[in-house]
């Protein structure tokens, strides 16, 4: 699943990249988690794929959402920051593919900057299926947009754009390894999301474009079960 990924090679003296990614990010947040979820207290929530840094861009959910002792956070990696600074959070530490918890557990399933980093197509039905089977009513999933001119992970603009296998010959041949492998980084369109809802029979499904300066940068899965 999901590694420690650090994003744009500059780290956090990227200014201009973090501050446009914590843009990105409230623009999330003010769309589903003020406007759909309305910090109901009853609401069990799980949130897959946290991230184990505990910075300001990173898990807004977590350091917004009022209820910590209603989130429940699933990550491959150990989540002792996190843990620390809230520790009414739940943590699990497995794979987003397969939790081991009981069907409709949650009220909401969300993810976020997750389901580019499990793998390929099939991994990512898995992913999507799995948080289906969790929740009993809303799964938000949100990713970047593959056809966003600069891709989050790399900071380099329109390679993205390419045939996959293209573009992964190219982050291999100027040294990016480790986003080159499909494992690490599969980007996603609006139109693959749309094929992965069709291929598990989802219906009752929308998909919600964060846009900046025009151009949208991410796309959020919400789906409804009936």
């Amino acid at each position: 699943m999901k590694k420690n990924v650090l994003y744009g090679g500059g780290g956090e003296y990227n200014f201009i990249f973090f501050f446009f990614l914590k843009l990105c990010r409230e623009k999330i947040y003010q769309i589903l988690y003020k406007k759909i979820f309305k910090f109901n207290i009853a609401d069990k929530i799980l949130d897959i794929g946290t991230s184990p840094v505990n910075n300001k861009y990173q898990n807004y959910l977590i350091h917004k959402y009022p209820y910590k002792k209603k989130i429940t956070c699933v990550s491959d990696l150990k989540l002792n920051e996190i843990k620390k600074k809230y520790p009414k959070i739940k943590t699990l530490q497995c794979d987003g593919r397969k939790i081991p918890l009981k069907n409709q557990s949650f009220d909401i399933v969300m993810s976020n900057a997750t389901i580019e980093h499990v793998g390929n197509y099939n991994n990512q039905k898995k992913f999507v299926k799995e948080a289906m089977r969790l929740s009993k009513r809303l799964v938000f999933i949100a990713t970047p947009n593959r056809y966003f001119p600069i891709d989050f992970h790399t900071l380099i603009p329109l390679i993205h754009w390419f045939p996959k296998k293209i573009h992964r010959f190219i982050l291999k041949k100027i040294g990016l390894d480790f986003f080159s492998k499909e494992k690490n980084l599969n980007l996603l369109s609006n139109n693959e999301l749309k094929k992965i809802c069709s291929s598990l029979q989802i219906k009752n499904y929308e998909i919600n474009k964060i846009r900046v300066l025009g151009f949208c940068t991410n796309l959020v899965l919400s789906i409804k079960k009936s």
